[in-house]
């Protein structure tokens, strides 16, 4: 799935923090660091991108 362009439940403006937020953790940063740093203090917002799983590569293998 693609992340919502807001948080479903507040509605905070949040895909333009998603490349961002994979770039820190893929570095070895801890995920609740980095979501901190970002701004997202709401617990809504911080779920949504923790339990958030990319499925478009997986996707995109089904393409013709």
């Amino acid at each position: 799935m693609i992340i919502p362009i807001r948080c479903m439940t507040c509605g905070k403006p949040v895909a333009h923090l998603w490349e961002e937020y994979q770039k820190d953790v893929k570095k070895g940063k801890k995920g609740p660091e980095v979501l901190t740093r970002l701004g997202l203090e709401r617990y809504c917002c911080r779920s949504l991108f923790l339990t958030h799983v990319d499925l478009v590569p997986k996707i995109g293998q089904f393409k013709k």
